[in-house]
């Protein structure tokens, strides 16, 4: 496969992504809450502030698609080892790490002020566990990607 088409191929996925999240985040979510709030009235309070709560942490996400389609760009123009991309991976682990932050501390929040129950909790311990993971890699792709973008520019520099 070569850039070009890898570069198609992940800017497809994104937009596949994106339009997910749009679903996910303005269909199903309020869907459920809306059911959440019809089947147990004593939690009606609760729907709009965990909706404001979910659309905020969404903005990050969206951050990270659009630095998502710079790296697709760069590696279609045939500059996928670049400083360019190893910073962008780097924007990407920070705001991954940055969500996942206001997503524990909103769930501790909402915790302390009995609007959470511990089994949603419990489960988004393991987003942010998940999350925490997708940090450590954009980091760690990062590192590899400067690495050996300075290998390619010591390399062009010698022939």
């Amino acid at each position: 496969m070569n850039q070009q088409k890898l570069s198609s191929w992940l800017k497809a996925i994104i937009i596949i992504i994106g339009l997910c999240g749009l679903i996910v985040y303005f269909g199903i979510l309020p869907d459920c809450g809306s059911w959440m709030q019809d089947s147990y009235p004593e939690f009606a309070s609760w729907h709009w502030p965990w909706m404001i709560f979910l659309w905020i942490t969404a903005i990050p996400c969206y951050a990270i698609l659009v630095l998502a389609w710079k790296i697709a760009v760069n590696i279609g123009e045939n500059r996928s080892f670049s400083s360019s991309n190893a910073a962008l991976l780097q924007g990407i682990a920070w705001l991954v790490a940055g969500d996942i932050l206001f997503f524990f501390l909103g769930n501790v929040v909402f915790f302390f002020m009995s609007m959470n129950h511990p089994g949603i909790f419990l489960i988004s311990l393991l987003i942010c566990f998940v999350g925490f993971s997708v940090t450590v890699a954009a980091a760690c792709l990062s590192h590899l990607v400067r690495k050996a973008a300075d290998l390619q520019e010591q390399s062009d520099l010698t022939v």
